[in-house]
């Protein structure tokens, strides 16, 4: 049966100016790193995309290598793009990346124009799409002149393959360094996308060797930030709060959680979050993404569903009160820097 959008889709979504651009993106937008690879069937996919857009979810967040295997959760996007989603095309936002390893050889990783707009080309052929909206260099490379990195963005953009021009994991020095080379190219710096979470608050630090927080830089430059990871790999949510790692979770996968994370110190941060949480009504994960929303600076929160029913949670977040100064304090103690690590 055809898919027909639900009409009331923009009516309960909040949305967010992207910096000093003109492009608005929702609250939360949907990210396809872990759940949309083959290893998750199809259908599950494409009910969590269906209710995505339902719920005013505009913008879809891939990269060249997300999977597992590389590649497959564009090209599973691609395929439900062109089955359900395509009469929709010009109301999505769709984003990829380049930067990360993804083929054997010199030119499959890093930061060259070779890489960078060879990907691209790979990417729009598995999406099936002549352009992505926002076209990201996913990490610097600190092996190649970042002149050439923002270069390669910047014909992205002029060629009609990408519309907008982003980067992901730059320092803030980076970040002041690539805005300006692209806007001397005459390509604006749309968006940044860091990690950020209660438990990975680095973007609000001096890091060693800086001299400005990454928010103020984004801040100052009128860059958005897109953030990803808000619930810090799942520590932010209830599925590990009794101490125990469940057999199905990231932590005991351990590829970028690992069971030592689940410590009495997390335990203890995490179980008194979650009764702050309550007190509003929330869950912990809620809690999570309205705390990443309180600052205007962050344009979206990147959240990762394997169910409609996660996704749904998620997106309740939204319908909260803003948490106040006196919330905000309360949750302070407990929001620390590093936890799970």
């Amino acid at each position: 049966m055809p898919f027909a959008a639900d009409d009331a889709r923009y009516d309960s979504m909040t949305y967010r100016r992207t910096g000093r651009s003109g492009l608005d993106l929702p609250a939360l937008s949907l990210g396809l790193w872990h759940n949309f690879g083959d290893t998750t069937p199809l259908d599950t996919q494409r009910a969590v995309l269906r209710r995505a857009f339902d719920l005013g979810i505009t913008h879809i967040d891939l990269a060249n290598n997300y999977g597992p295997p590389y590649g497959s959760a564009e090209e599973n996007f691609g395929r439900i793009l062109a089955s359900d989603l395509r009469p929709y095309r010009d109301e999505l936002v769709i984003s990829s990346k380049a930067g990360y390893d993804m083929w054997p050889g010199p030119y499959g990783d890093g930061g060259s124009r070779k890489y960078l707009l060879s990907s691209l080309d790979q990417s729009l052929t598995r999406i099936g799409v002549d352009y992505v909206d926002i076209f990201y260099s996913h990490r610097p490379d600190p092996s190649v002149p970042i002149e050439e990195t923002m270069g390669a963005l910047h014909t992205a953009v002029t060629s009609g393959k990408a519309l907008y021009a982003g980067i992901s994991n730059y320092s803030p020095a980076q970040t002041r360094v690539a805005q300006q080379v692209l806007a001397d190219l005459g390509t604006p710096l749309l968006i940044h996308q860091p990690s950020y979470s209660m438990f990975n608050r680095h973007i609000e630090n001096v890091a060693e060797g800086q001299s400005e927080t990454l928010i103020d830089v984004v801040g100052d430059l009128g860059i958005g930030t897109i953030v990803f990871s808000p619930l810090a790999q799942g520590l932010l949510t209830g599925r590990y709060l009794s101490g125990e790692v469940p057999k199905d979770s990231r932590a005991a996968v351990g590829h970028f959680l690992k069971p030592a994370a689940i410590s009495e110190t997390y335990l203890s941060r995490a179980r008194a979050l979650n009764e702050i949480a309550a007190g509003r009504g929330q869950s912990l994960a809620q809690l999570a993404l309205s705390w990443v929303l309180r600052d205007d600076r962050i344009t979206s929160a990147l959240v990762g569903a394997s169910s409609v029913a996660q996704l749904e949670d998620n997106v309740a977040a939204l319908s909260a009160p803003a948490l106040t100064a006196e919330e905000i304090a309360a949750i302070e103690p407990h929001a620390v820097d590093g936890t799970g690590r």
